[in-house]
């Protein structure tokens, strides 16, 4: 893939600095933290290092740049992506996957933002409990189910908008774990269903929150403090239906690791959806879903856009991806291997590297894997590139 002409650092690096002056009552540390990473991520700010193929010895000439290894810097998120997946590849089965999506209200949004490490963590819980009640429900499916989620905070355009992406496989164990149950619908389970559960779940989980005074209600909040008005507020979210959305089901396991490619490691923006960014304003693409997915093209001042995109920087060490049902960590050695046998499917093969993890890089020459064989700090790798340029000065 093409290096893109505009990165979201391009934008940090013109107006972080007067971003942060302007709004720094309102900012945290982890908001500094990620835009000081995207900032010198991959540059000689962070040191560098030099590799060589552990097959047939080819060796890099030069100094790659370190970096950052932050989870919102789009540039450091192919390499955790790819071990992630091949991880993921021994626990593929050879059926038809579904992908479900719950979406919170957006009435729910300032609430959820205020608490973004408690009501993330709701938003998994209620999800999962819906998914795995509704599939043991005999009249849908009566099955045991595993699935993966994945939480996402954005929209296209940037705006705070949290849900969650469930990848499943289509079916799951009986009770008494003896056979793989089919689904009987086309759709895998009805969404109405998935819908009302949900908000039941969510609503009751806020609600516990709300009378341990786990909340921070800041603002327009608080008068949410009151009893009172707090009950008519979840009335509110009663009254209205929750948005549960499931695609038709997908290829296999050779499709599934490219679709979950799709969400898992993804940042708000991506640098390849940047347009332009010139005279203090960002350009970039976004797809309209209201209006049959058309692409458009939005402007937002610099310092809009970086509001908008530190709106998603997560809680420190929130885990965004997670495990449920048979694929739980707890669970999944045993009942994986009982999923293979009940459907006929061989063990999975290993990756051919002799630790078990995919090569970051592969040798330009023999395609072999490539590994750091020289690390230097900022100052090493400052000197080194001054010396090399003192070189081909008196060249």
């Amino acid at each position: 893939m093409t290096r893109p002409p505009f990165e979201v650092a391009d934008i940090v690096r013109a107006a972080g600095k007067s971003f942060i002056d302007r709004n720094r009552s309102r900012l945290t540390g982890r908001h500094l933290k990620v835009l000081a990473a995207i900032e010198r991520c991959r540059t000689a700010a962070l040191g560098g290092h030099r590799d060589r193929c552990v097959r047939c010895g080819y060796e890099t000439t030069s100094y790659s740049y370190n970096s950052c290894r932050n989870r919102h810097c789009g540039k450091c998120q192919t390499n955790a992506r790819d071990q992630w997946l091949a991880a993921r590849s021994r626990e593929l089965l050879p059926v038809a996957y579904v992908h479900v999506v719950f979406t919170l209200p957006h009435q729910l949004s300032r609430l959820v933002y205020h608490n973004q490490r408690i009501l993330y963590d709701l938003l998994f819980r209620a999800s999962a409990a819906t998914l795995l009640k509704i599939a043991a429900d005999p009249k849908h499916l009566g099955a045991e189910i595993g699935f993966l989620s994945v939480l996402h905070t954005w929209g296209q355009t940037l705006e705070f908008h949290p849900h969650v992406h469930c990848v499943i496989p289509s079916g799951g164990l009986s009770p008494d774990h003896q056979e793989w149950l089919r689904p009987r619908y086309p759709f895998f389970l009805p969404v109405h269903a998935l819908g009302a559960v949900f908000r039941g779940k969510f609503v009751a989980g806020l609600k516990r929150a709300w009378r341990k005074g786990a909340l921070c209600l800041p603002g327009d909040l608080r008068p949410l403090a009151h009893e009172k008005l707090f009950r008519a507020f979840l009335r509110s979210l009663h009254l209205q239906k929750w948005v549960v959305y499931a695609k038709p089901p997908f290829g296999g396991p050779q499709h599934v690791l490219h679709y979950l490619a799709r969400y898992t490691h993804r940042v708000a923006i991506s640098n390849h959806r940047i347009v332009n960014f010139a005279d203090g304003k960002v350009t970039f693409r976004w797809k309209d879903y209201a209006h049959g997915n058309q692409k458009r093209l939005m402007t937002l001042p610099a310092e809009e856009f970086l509001r908008r995109f530190l709106l998603h920087a997560l809680p420190r060490g929130f885990v965004r991806i997670r495990s449920f049902g048979f694929l739980a960590n707890r669970r999944r050695n045993t009942l994986l291997p009982l999923c293979r046998s009940l459907l006929n499917a061989p063990s999975p093969e290993m990756p051919p590297e002799a630790d078990g993890k995919p090569a970051l890089w592969r040798c330009p020459q023999c395609g072999g894997p490539m590994a750091v064989v020289e690390r230097l700090s900022t100052q090493q790798l400052q000197w080194a590139l001054s010396k090399s340029e003192a070189i081909l000065d008196s060249s």
